[in-house]
């Protein structure tokens, strides 16, 4: 399955979760909140079965991964000491695409995602094209210098950056500090039923 490339809005309304993390999807003025279809209004309960497969399809559409790229990073996350749940996040947020969102350098994952495709990216001084590199600890990430004119990432407005990753000043240059705890992610998400949904599969 490829990476959905469609309507961000239209997937938030379906699952009535903000994709971006800013609730600018339900902002006031959008015409429809509820999900899209001709039963959409209606919210009907969910079977343990569903309510797995809707919490990974969530995660997936939010850092912008096909089931292939997702499946890969569960498996990654099962190596690892500790919880399979957490560990899972931790691998996600450690995508130099999510830290290039979360140092604030661009306005959307998917934005940030272009960025280091297009290779306007630095990892430790090297420029760096594949969106799915995992950061270690200690990483440095910047921008370009001629690349900081370009409009998505100029006119980006800097949010406060999570303490898991520190900028440097006002420039576009940061380090991925710590692993980000769980209180400081999203908690509307429920990783652990993602974790259920893949260990029948893996």
């Amino acid at each position: 399955m490829s990476r959905y490339t469609g309507s961000i809005n239209r997937k938030s309304r379906r699952y009535g979760f903000s994709l971006l993390e800013n609730n600018k999807e339900f902002s006031k003025g959008k015409k429809r909140t509820y999900a899209p279809g001709a039963h959409g209004a209606n919210k009907r309960k969910l079977s343990g079965y569903a309510e797995q497969l809707q919490e990974k399809q969530k995660l997936q559409f939010m850092y912008g991964m096909n089931d292939r790229q997702f499946r890969r990073l569960f498996v990654v996350a099962k190596k690892m000491k500790g919880s399979n749940a957490m560990n899972l996040l931790i691998v996600l947020e450690s995508r130099i695409d999510n830290l290039v969102f979360r140092m604030g350098f661009a306005p959307t994952r998917r934005a940030a995602r272009q960025l280091v495709t297009h290779g306007h990216v630095l990892l430790n001084g090297k420029k760096c094209s594949i969106p799915s590199t995992i950061c270690k600890i200690g990483d440095k990430i910047s921008i370009k210098e001629k690349s900081q004119t370009l409009p998505v990432v100029k006119d980006t407005v800097l949010a406060k950056p999570l303490e898991f990753v520190k900028v440097e000043g006002t420039g576009k240059t940061g380090t991925y500090v710590r692993f980000p705890q769980r209180e400081e992610l999203n908690p509307e998400i429920n990783e652990t039923y993602v974790v259920e949904w893949y260990n029948r599969l893996v």
